[in-house]
């Protein structure tokens, strides 16, 4: 089938293969091509049924079955590897075909390597998919970062191929250069901060009331029926419900507490302190996963520091049960806004017109964050244009101060009880800081002044100015 296939994707791990077999499922005649290529062939085997999947085993023969302008879609691990192929590729492609790096890698590198392809008269989108293996398969959330004209080349397919809410596919152009990628890495950061408030919540409720795995999940799947409704909270019951075949125990309960991280996280919080946003609650999230991994140092601790003294008793298991209901969607709010505004100020940053409304349109389906209440941000950026931060929106701020006594409760009881939750904490005070008119940084900037001569500003004149703290103590105009 020389020349004919409407896509190839390179890289058959999980997500390359379901995107592909995902693909062949919609009537486009896909070529496939991996390094080894016993991992073609197994996927030819298995899958070849779903539809006009073509077997390629060099990059000669996946080049040349694809109709032109040809396009290809790259599913590697992040890094090195992905620029081995991007050179690979380019040197048997033409002008005008088109790449796309589908996995997450870091936005900087793709914008170096559109410039780069860009050189060689090659298009290019840094494309993020969220969703994991069901979601490649059946309909992920997509991404794309590029030019326009880029996107339209594969724009029919990936909008077909994307999961589709309300018959609108999750998937759009984000904007320029590495947006897509960027999304996808704040995407990846909420879904940090999701997870650790969910880890939070389950923790607390089983140390403070003694809940077992089997009751947690009938607690889980009940909030998943109202507002917190969405695919982790779904997911976080069915885990809890996973007994383990070798020792009739909750699957959960012989899991090795360690998370492990590929990165994106990471780099959510490196990007947000480089362009001074306040995302707390990803920062602790990704700090928790740190922490997780200090094992031995964790269990060697866990004998000599000492936790709370006396009587450290909770409130009764129904009313704490939904405290931490409404603490734990009063702090998801706050880690969708602070992610938001992330992502508004790499736009402003970069120059990219992300249209915010937008996202959270095409992260309704498809991906790991998808839940009811991003219809509700949806609808906040299409009531009031130029909105910077979720929490002026109506519902939002109603839903948060609504919740807001419970949320004080949980943090309150977790301390007393000495159960750490850094999240649900760090987006308290995240709350708490953010509706304060004044707060106490003139004390630090004094502070600054008095040892750097780093200067101020005062509240009743304009200027900047120091004060000779070791000399005359008189303030000077600076």
């Amino acid at each position: 089938m020389a020349g004919q296939c409407e896509l190839g994707v390179t890289g058959l791990a999980t997500m390359g293969a379901n995107l592909a077999r995902n693909m062949a499922r919609n009537g486009f005649p896909v070529a496939v091509h991996n390094r080894t290529d016993s991992r073609t062939r197994e996927l030819l085997e298995r899958h070849g049924a779903d539809g006009e999947l073509v077997g390629t085993f060099s990059t000669e023969e996946f080049v040349a079955a694809l109709a032109r302008p040809r396009r290809i879609l790259v599913m590697v691990k992040a890094g090195p590897a992905v620029d081995a192929v991007l050179e690979e590729l380019a040197g048997h492609l033409d002008e005008g075909d088109l790449l796309i790096d589908g996995g997450n890698s870091f936005f900087e590198d793709t914008v170096r390597r559109e410039q780069a392809m860009a050189g060689r008269g090659l298009r290019f989108l840094g494309t993020g998919v969220s969703g994991g293996e069901e979601g490649a398969l059946h309909g992920p959330s997509i991404m794309p970062g590029g030019t326009a004209e880029a996107y339209a080349m594969v724009e029919p397919v990936l909008t077909r191929i994307a999961a589709q809410v309300d018959g609108v596919p999750c998937c759009r152009l984000v904007g320029p250069g590495g947006a897509g990628h960027y999304v996808k890495m704040v995407h990846n950061g909420i879904e940090y901060a999701d997870m650790q408030l969910i880890a939070e919540a389950y923790d607390l409720l089983g140390q403070a009331l003694g809940m077992g795995a089997a009751t947690l999940a009938e607690v889980f799947e009940q909030w998943n029926a109202g507002e917190l409704d969405s695919f982790l909270i779904q997911t976080t019951a069915r885990v809890l419900r996973q007994v383990d075949a070798a020792t009739g125990r909750p699957l959960v309960e012989v899991i090795l507490d360690q998370a492990e991280q590929k990165g994106t996280g990471r780099w959510t919080v490196q990007s947000a302190l480089e362009l001074g946003v306040p995302v707390t609650g990803i920062t602790e999230a990704v700090f928790a996963r740190v922490l997780s991994s200090q094992r031995s140092q964790r269990a060697a601790a866990a004998k000599v520091l000492p936790g709370p003294h006396g009587d450290a008793s909770g409130p009764a298991a129904e009313r704490l049960v939904d405290q931490v209901r409404d603490a734990l969607y009063a702090s998801k709010v706050v880690a969708y806004a602070q992610g938001f505004e992330q992502m508004a100020a790499a736009a402003d940053a970069y120059g990219w017109e992300v249209e915010l409304g937008g996202l959270a349109t095409i992260w309704r389906g498809g991906c790991i964050i998808r839940a009811r209440f991003l219809d509700r941000i949806r609808e906040a950026y299409q009531a009031e244009e130029g909105l910077r931060n979720l929490l002026f929106a109506e519902y939002f701020r109603d839903a948060v101060g609504g919740a807001q006594d419970a949320w004080r409760r949980v943090v309150a009881t977790a301390v007393t009880l000495g159960v750490p939750t850094p999240a649900f904490a760090s987006s308290l005070a995240y709350y708490d800081g953010f509706r304060r008119e004044r707060g106490p940084a003139n004390l630090l900037q004094a502070q600054r002044d008095f040892f750097g001569a780093h200067t101020y500003r005062r509240t009743d004149r304009p200027g900047s100015f120091h004060t000779r703290w070791s000399e005359d103590g008189q303030e000077v105009e600076a």
